[in-house]
């Protein structure tokens, strides 16, 4: 196994509550999926009681390429979201930021921001706790139809080539979707979350993750770019159509882009990302090192959403289902087309990476793959074969 699992312990499956028949049903159904030519490829972790039951790479690493390798790198996409809102949180466990901080405290032109094709004035400014929350009123310009999300759509804000302030500019001259704290609405709230990060810590994104998160935590692979030297371990996908459709950037750069997107940008492996869960699911801490305390991990792995507020309707966020700091946040038994427990915390990309930290079943799972077309079909196997795995 990749050195990069180190601090990582091993165990037999059915000593910490696994089923060795269930994770290998697991992987003989992703080698059945990755045949069947959903995927090239994939690589999957799970681990419980805070040690790793199964860690695997499946398929080719790229179309008609030679095997997926343990250390392949993947576009994570909207996985960078809970690295960046942990960062967030760490300033504000240091006293630099706070949650009710206004957003035009730190960037003044959202100020002046409008609601809705009318122009509508804020009804209250947004807050930081809107970003990490999505309840900002930002939305994406590829998940609805809306006047509001055409706009978004047209001005091309997912783009590493952008200028970080010339692209914040325009967004805020952009209508927001909603009034803030009025609904749960998925869009480019990161990424505006990742540049009051810069202007608080004083530093280029990249640098700060790795300073106060990836260096410590041993994520030696995880970068907002794929050096020249690590290309040949890159994970394909069979095409772009989907991702290209979304207006989503491929991130294919081999130097640090101009715009670090704290919504989507970052690059990671199987193993880096085990490490980061394996910190969320230790209270804050990974082998001695602690990234954030267990109350404030625990206020981010809470729900934040108001029960009458309205939330739009994604298969990231299904019904029993609320929304932390960063995480979806399971609040029932039932309800939701995937087993889980109550207070699950959990994410994905775009092209169908996915992660879950269960408290109650003291249990984590990572999922790589590059298959944006059937990131939901990924997903929903994932979850469930995962639940079939546990004893």
């Amino acid at each position: 196994m990749s050195d990069s699992f180190a601090h990582l312990p091993i165990a037999e499956p059915e000593a910490i509550g696994l089923s060795t028949l269930g994770l290998e049903r697991f992987a003989a159904v992703l080698e059945r999926e990755i045949a069947s030519g959903k995927a090239p490829g994939a690589a999957l972790a799970v681990a419980r009681r805070g040690k790793i039951g199964l860690a695997r790479a499946f398929g080719a690493r790229a179309p008609g390429g030679g095997a997926m390798p343990l250390d392949a790198l993947f576009r994570i996409y909207s996985m960078t979201k809970p690295i960046v809102s942990v960062a967030a949180m760490t300033l504000v466990e240091q006293g630099r930021l706070f949650l009710t901080d206004p957003l035009s405290q730190y960037l003044p032109a959202f100020a002046a921001t409008k609601v809705g094709v009318e122009r509508a004035a804020l009804a209250r400014p947004i807050t930081i706790h809107d970003l990490l929350r999505h309840t900002a009123g930002f939305a994406y310009g590829f998940t609805g139809a809306t006047p509001v999300q055409r706009e978004i759509y047209a001005a091309g804000l997912i783009d590493s080539r952008r200028d970080p302030d010339e692209a914040m500019a325009a967004l805020a001259r952009l209508p927001l979707l909603h009034q803030p704290g009025a609904a749960w609405e998925y869009g480019l709230s990161t990424d505006v979350l990742g540049r009051v990060v810069e202007i608080v810590a004083d530093a280029p994104l990249g640098e700060i993750l790795a300073r106060r998160i990836l260096r410590p935590l041993g994520m030696v692979d995880t970068a907002f770019h794929t050096p020249a030297e690590k290309a040949s371990r890159r994970a394909e996908p069979h095409g772009f159509a989907a991702l290209d459709a979304a207006g989503v950037d491929r991130m294919s750069h081999q130097s640090p882009p101009r715009f670090e997107m704290a919504g989507t940008g970052l690059i990671s492996t199987l193993a880096d990302y085990t490490r980061f869960c394996a910190m969320l699911a230790g209270g804050g801490a990974l082998a001695g090192t602690r990234i954030l305390g267990p109350r404030t991990l625990g206020h981010m792995a809470s729900d934040h959403l108001a029960p009458d507020m309205a939330i739009q309707q994604t298969p990231l966020m299904p019904p029993g289902h609320g929304f932390g700091l960063g995480f979806a946040v399971r609040t029932a038994p039932g309800l939701a087309p995937t087993p889980g427990a109550v207070g699950d915390y959990f994410w994905g990309g775009v092209a169908g990476t996915a992660f879950v930290i269960s408290p109650a079943l003291d249990l984590f799972a990572v999922l790589m793959v590059q298959a944006a077309e059937h990131r939901e079909h990924f997903r929903n196997l994932f979850r469930n074969l995962l639940a079939a795995s546990i004893v």
